[in-house]
């Protein structure tokens, strides 16, 4: 089935529950239950939904038409604190004849809660608008390593991707005092039911240019601690998880290509997850999640979630923030750890 889809209004649209909100969004790092909330507060809500595949602008419906009206007066062409101090435009509208294509990939949660990965977690605006804005401006002030699609700024200990290692003799200092707002805020994953005390020492920025993602893998065992942090800055996206099963483990499991990835879909014989990453937020790939999973993001323009498409920024920069190793790996995951695969290979 497809599923419904409302058209933009044009014109003076006739009153009806149904609102095409704009400047606000997951593209905008505005999720779609904390919309939901914020205009709740003049009615009863029967869904909150994306309007087109930008991602900065939303459907939202009511059970009654009052209260959209309601709604509406309320909130039109006014900033609104609750909701990052943006200034919506809002209109009625009216579903379209047309649908949208059910799309049969995979389902994509927006909550780390839904994909059941031990060691997975996410917060949504984990930093404001502000913070983001002076972030990108820090890091654009400084040189950038260009890589074959994308560019990269590496802090405290460079990633070699031809060994896709850290040399552990080459320090290069402590992280740049911009890291702050960031670090400051690392107590909000106890909040989650995370406990372990947070070290980190290595930082990566990358810059994605629209259709770039980055190919299947696992972090390096030998290279890092069970902790990856991953920030989302200036766009969206959606990152893949696969956990391969014993025996069908491929042979080159960090460096599976996109093609790959897309064509062992038709396996059955691994699990697979995906889940949306908005502006703002920050994922945790602890324990299981780092160590047994792949992560990806595929190399798309425009991505579907869950039967909607979104066309990915202009620019999503990352902040990957880590933990470098500075002995052998002992993980509970020896069939996907470098270290402990050599010390089987040496006896």
């Amino acid at each position: 089935m497809g599923l419904l889809r409302f058209k933009r209004p044009v014109g003076i649209s006739e009153p009806s529950s149904n609102l095409y909100v704009a400047n606000c969004g997951p593209a905008v790092g505005l999720t779609l239950d904390t919309i939901e909330a914020v205009f709740g507060a003049y009615g009863e809500v029967k869904g909150v939904h994306l309007a087109d595949e930008s991602g900065t602008r939303v459907i939202v419906s009511y059970h009654e038409e009052k209260s959209a009206e309601s709604a509406l007066k309320a909130l039109n062409r006014r900033a609104c604190p609750e909701l990052g101090d943006r200034s919506l435009h809002i209109q009625y509208s009216v579903p379209s004849v047309c649908q949208v294509a059910a799309n049969d990939s995979i389902q994509v949660s927006m909550e780390a809660s839904e994909l059941d990965i031990p060691g997975l977690y996410l917060i949504n605006d984990f930093i404001s608008a502000k913070e983001e804005e002076e972030l990108l401006a820090a890091v654009d002030t400084r040189p950038w390593q260009k890589l074959a699609k994308r560019r990269v700024q590496h802090y405290g200990y460079e990633f070699q991707y031809s060994t896709r290692n850290v040399n552990t003799n080459q320090y290069m200092g402590e992280f740049p005092s911009f890291l702050s707002p960031i670090l400051d805020k690392m107590s909000l994953f106890q909040k989650l039911g995370y406990t372990e005390t947070v070290l980190l020492d290595q930082l990566t920025v990358n810059e994605y240019p629209p259709g770039v993602g980055l190919s299947p893998h696992i972090d390096t065992h030998s290279a890092f601690e069970g902790l990856i942090f991953s920030l989302s800055l200036a766009g969206p996206c959606i990152m893949e998880f696969r956990k391969y099963s014993a025996g069908v483990w491929p042979t080159s499991p960090d460096t599976l290509s996109d093609e790959e990835a897309q064509n062992s879909d038709k396996s059955s014989k691994f699990l697979r997850r995906a889940i949306y990453l908005p502006p703002r937020s920050i994922l945790l790939l602890s324990g299981e999640a780092g160590y047994a999973w792949h992560h990806y993001i595929p190399h798309h323009k425009i991505d579907v979630v869950n039967g909607t498409r979104i066309r990915r920024a202009s620019r999503r920069v990352s902040f990957t923030l880590r933990k470098v190793r500075k002995g052998p790996c002992e993980c509970g995951f020896p069939e996907y750890c470098d270290s402990q695969k050599e010390k089987t290979i040496m006896h």
